[in-house]
């Protein structure tokens, strides 16, 4: 049956007259955790640098509130994927509620699912970017993908792009903020292209083409084909723009063409509460984990960045409090470590970590009182806070506490003290596993209460009734 039960059950058990029965039968039940909050500073692990005595800006930092929460329970490390893999944090996060690689859509479609972008579900959805670019030996060069445009300049490129029509397949631009938007293609499409931005400044464009197992997909060979007919125009139609020609007169990079990436399409995934049996909710801010909400069935509560991340993370505490009598499952998100990250500073990254423990240090102790909650503290993946990467694959620290939870020796948050927890090294969907069973969820292996086989005890199964 389709419709989900609620229902509590008491055991009564005999237990024969023994002094030592009578204590055991007369013990109080032990409170057990219900709900699980999740706390989730995106980008937290990153490298050691010599600026800050060979310690990453974690060990560097000044940190109470998260080294008390490691105290509190049991640590270890965790990663998304494989140790040494770079992951966006919309797959890290992906992975980490334990979806499969296949079922993921790309980011592509999640920012559109984000940004309110009708998505039928044969389209493809791409990032992109105005970006300046010049031709030099036969080939499109990035000069700087991260310029500034006053609103009108970028009303009037858009304008100059929004539509393109070549052989049945239609690209649509639409503006999710800045100079940033979403490519939406239609007709006969594939996600499975490669991208064009090439992210370092002097570095070519990258050649649209479909990905090596789709080299003779007729939808993916007529993405590539048409989408690099489209770039090609679009450069055109900006390079002659009157908004370009003033920017070259002022001495101001033009703002004469689009580099793509991470192509995407909706799939058909099990929604969270039907794979774990748990009503989610995300407390966050962008919209990619908007759309990664919608996707996975997680509602969603919009608390948006202020330059403050202190207050940022303490209000969606506080918010996530609030929502307990709701969700089961609470995940509180703050962009504000990897952000500072992208800046390659190394010392504004721990000012920002110990702006966040400040934060939280002010809303978490009506969390951790709550008998029947139990804290996740972890990232979802390394950012680091110099060189050349957008972000890195060394594992990040992971801390549960709440009642029934071992505590292990550790009393410090960061990547290294992690290593020595009791947790060991945690991978992938084993995060979720975890929750389960710390929830008291866990079903025991080879249980089948239900035709497909949940992780979650008991399941939502069909009751058997006397009358078919």
């Amino acid at each position: 049956m389709d419709k989900i039960i609620k229902f509590s059950f008491s055991i009564h058990v005999l237990i024969p007259k023994t002094p030592y029965s009578k204590q055991i039968a007369s013990m109080p039940l032990k409170k057990t955790c219900k709900k699980c909050v999740l706390i989730l500073l995106d980008g937290l692990g990153d490298r050691a640098y010599e600026s800050l005595d060979g310690q990453t800006p974690l060990q560097a930092a000044h940190t109470p509130t998260l080294d008390r929460l490691a105290a509190l329970g049991a640590n270890g490390l965790y990663h998304a994927a494989r140790p040494g893999m770079a992951l966006p944090g919309e797959y890290a996060h992906f992975a980490m509620f334990g979806y499969r690689p296949a079922e993921f859509p790309g980011r592509g479609a999640l920012e559109a699912l984000g940004a309110g972008i009708s998505l039928g579900p044969d389209d493809v959805a791409i990032l992109t970017h105005f970006a300046g670019i010049h031709a030099e030996d036969g080939c499109l060069i990035l000069d700087d993908g991260e310029l500034e445009a006053t609103e009108a300049e970028v009303k009037e490129l858009i304008a100059a792009v929004g539509f393109f029509e070549q052989d049945g397949l239609r690209i649509r631009f639409h503006r999710t903020g800045g100079l940033h938007g979403i490519l939406t293609l239609h007709g006969e499409v594939s996600p499975r292209v490669t991208d064009t931005d090439p992210v370092l400044p002097g570095r070519p464009l990258s050649s649209v083409k479909p990905f090596a197992d789709s080299a003779h997909d007729s939808a993916a060979m007529n993405t590539a084909r048409v989408l690099r007919s489209y770039l090609l125009w679009a450069h055109r139609r900006l390079e002659s723009n009157a908004v370009n020609r003033t920017r070259k007169e002022e001495g101001i990079l033009p703002l004469n063409g689009l580099v793509t990436q991470r192509a995407g399409q909706l799939k058909r995934v099990p929604f969270f509460r039907e794979r774990y049996g748990l009503a989610g909710i995300s407390v966050a801010s962008s919209s990619v984990y908007r759309g990664l909400s919608a996707y996975i069935g997680l509602d969603f509560h919009t608390m948006a960045d202020t330059d403050d991340p202190e207050t940022d993370i303490a209000d969606r505490l506080a918010a996530a409090r609030d929502l307990l009598g709701k969700y089961d499952f609470l995940h509180v998100h703050t962009e504000a470590p990897d952000q500072v990250a992208h800046t390659k500073s190394p010392a504004d990254k721990k000012a920002v970590i110990e702006s966040l423990d400040r934060g939280i240090a002010n809303a978490i102790d009506p969390i951790l009182d709550d008998p029947e909650v139990m804290i996740a503290l972890t990232a979802d993946h390394s950012t680091p806070s110099r060189g050349p990467l957008i972000h890195s694959g060394e594992p990040v620290p992971l801390t549960f506490c709440g009642p029934g939870i071992r505590k292990d020796l550790i009393g410090r948050f960061d990547e290294v003290h992690a290593a020595g927890g009791a947790l060991g090294f945690i991978r992938g969907k084993e995060f979720m596993l975890l929750v389960l069973n710390h929830l008291d969820k866990a079903k025991l292996h080879g249980l089948m209460d239900t035709p497909l086989d949940q992780h979650y005890w008991p399941g939502d199964y069909e009751y058997f009734r006397i009358k078919e």
